[in-house]
Order: C-alpha cells, then structure tokens, then sequence
C-alpha cells in the first residue's frame, strides 16, 4: 500500500491519497486532468512529490489521515526532505 502526495505545476495545491497500485492510480489521475468534477482534474493535481510504503491499508490509512491534518508548512517540509527540488517523480527512474 502508498501514501503519495501530488500537487500541480504552480504548487499551489497538494493532493494526499492511498492506493495498492501507484502506477495504476498515477495514469487515473492524469486521465482525468482537466475533469472539474474530480478534485485532482479542478487543479491538475497530477504531478507525484512524495509517496511512502505502508505495509498495510489500514496504517496506510491511517497515514493518509495524519498528513491530512497537517499544516501546508509541515506536508512541505516532508516532501522537501524526501524530494528537495519538488521534481514529479518518475516511478521508473526514482532513485529516491
């Protein structure tokens, strides 16, 4: 299980979800870009800054809630210690 976090070009919004298939829900997001309906298509939320494994979906649930109810600043400075320029990261090239 993943706990990932997207934001948009202008980094003005962050997106936090759960997924047993990262890849998969990546290509859902993008597909959907533009789709007012979806909160990630409303702002283009389609670009991965952070993700994390969680062994299980009830920790990574349980995750997912944490960092949801985290200020902006702190969601920041997770993804900038865990990805400093805040690059989209490449499932298959991440080097982490």
């Amino acid at each position: 299980m993943y706990v990932y976090i997207l934001t948009n070009p202008t980094q003005t919004v962050l997106y936090i979800g759960v997924t047993n298939d990262l890849t998969r829900r990546l290509y859902e997001h993008s597909s959907g870009r533009g789709d007012t309906g979806k909160f990630t298509g409303r702002y283009q939320t389609d670009l991965l800054v952070y993700f994390e494994i969680c062994p299980n979906a009830t920790q990574a649930i349980a995750r997912e809630k944490q960092l949801k109810g985290w200020t902006r600043q702190k969601k920041d400075a997770l993804i900038a210690a865990f990805n400093p320029t805040w690059q989209a990261i490449d499932l298959e090239t991440w080097a982490g």
